[in-house]
């Protein structure tokens, strides 16, 4: 079969990208480099569907990267910016809006006494860092191999998302003095996390995780493993920050720690708060909260954090979701994906994660339980199936190491086409 073809103004605008634009793109996952041909644009999108600019419509299992939650361009959330932009777009002092949101992260994620918004995910993760170290006075951080959190410095180690699609899991540019306080251990393995607590335990300011990692994919952490790593920072007297910016307000009301009945010290948000607009927010313990600047010594600022828009647009798809319990719609929709695919994968070397709205379909065999299972997969297999899905309408993220998102707005209809047509490509491949 064919490659998959962008339509004439697609490409004509792909080489005009190419033209002004790094890559042609303002992210680099976005460039088709982990599967190989040339991206379509798009020009518009609503509920599970989107549309190029040459009037091709595709099954969307990217969701903006986690943000449409109620799919695309959901009523009430076009209703709320709407309404809002009538009365300005910025204003640099506190608004309403601000506070409410504020009020409604701390109620639905009870770790979050207080909360300070950002404009990125990035940015709160390395306000979060930031806040962790001084509070602390340690300057070590802790990560995880394959755990993806934004382009902060401190944390392009051993990273995933599009740093580990285009095969750089480090970027040049930082300087390798920063670099070495950042220690990096493989998820589930709790005894290689103790050998560092052993080694540098009282240099350690944090420890940072995806509590379900999803930027290599997605692999679930192990019975009691979030448990021991609590533990272990209660011992040491690290701090504790969860990086929910995919699975805060996704996985559950509460996110992640929801389901697994962790507490940490902070936590870090984004995509589903503002509704396809752009926001980051962090949140934990109001002792540490109080070290940010005015009320403490540690600096964080944005001219645009708290920005009206992003923020009506962030509740009002909230709101829709606790009036619907959206949470139990998507794990129904969830659950039902998952039956087909597994159905459609039997026997085959292939492994399907998921959990609630969130899922991976890894060409190797299983369990992927980490980075280094995670690299085991056949990516050329998996380019030939993303090319094959778009000949057949359907989008997945354009990388082995990204996860998938459902949304309120795929309906069994949609799934039960997607299934036939994923079965009928893997017995083809």
């Amino acid at each position: 079969m064919s490659p998959f073809l962008p339509g004439p103004t697609s490409h004509s605008l792909w080489e005009r990208a190419l033209r002004r634009i790094p890559g042609g793109v303002n992210s680099p996952v976005r460039a088709f480099r982990g599967v190989g041909g040339e991206p379509f644009l798009v020009n518009r999108a609503k509920g599970c569907t989107i549309t190029d600019v040459d009037g091709r419509d595709y099954i969307d299992f990217v969701g903006t990267w986690g943000p449409a939650i109620l799919g695309h361009a959901p009523q009430v959330v076009i209703d709320a910016v709407t309404e809002t932009a009538k009365y300005g777009t910025s204003f640099g002092i506190p608004n309403p809006l601000e506070v409410e949101m504020a009020e409604t992260i701390c109620r639905m994620v009870p770790s979050v006494e207080k909360v300070r918004m950002t404009n990125s995910g990035t940015e709160a993760v390395m306000s979060a860092i930031r806040l962790a170290r001084g509070a602390t006075g340690r300057d070590r951080i802790v990560k995880f191999e394959g755990c993806y959190h934004g382009h902060v410095d401190s944390l392009l180690v051993k990273a995933g998302s599009g740093a580990l699609t285009l095969g750089q899991p480090d970027s040049a540019g930082i300087p390798a003095s920063l670099a070495s306080l950042t220690s990096t251990v493989p998820f589930n393995d709790i005894e290689a996390l103790k050998h560092v607590f052993q080694e540098k335990g009282s240099e350690i300011a944090c420890v940072i995780l995806e509590p379900v990692p999803a930027n290599a994919g997605l692999y679930l952490p192990e019975p009691g493993y979030l448990e021991a790593i609590r533990n272990l920072c209660n011992e040491h007297g690290a701090l504790l920050i969860f990086d929910e910016v995919m699975t805060g307000f996704r996985l559950a009301p509460g996110g992640a720690q929801e389901i697994y009945g962790i507490t940490p010290d902070l936590t870090t948000m984004g995509k589903v708060i503002g509704g396809g607009l752009p926001v980051g927010a962090f949140g934990g313990r109001a002792d540490i909260m109080d070290q940010l600047a005015p009320l403490g010594p540690v600096y964080q600022a944005g001219t645009l954090s708290g920005n009206p828009l992003a923020l009506a647009a962030g509740l009002a798809q909230l709101k829709e979701m606790e009036r619907i319990n959206g949470w139990a719609l998507l794990e129904s929709i969830g659950a039902q994906m998952e039956e087909a695919m597994r159905c459609s994968i039997k026997g085959k070397p292939l492994t399907f994660q998921r959990i609630g709205s969130m899922f991976c379909l890894y060409f190797c065999g299983g369990p992927v339980r980490n980075l280094e299972d995670a690299k085991k997969s056949d990516t050329v297999a998996f380019a030939r199936y993303f090319h094959a899905a778009l000949r057949e309408g359907i989008y997945f993220a354009p990388s082995q190491y990204e996860a998938g998102f459902l949304s309120t707005a795929h309906t069994s209809e949609d799934l039960a086409r997607v299934a036939d047509a994923i079965a009928r490509i893997l017995s083809q491949l």
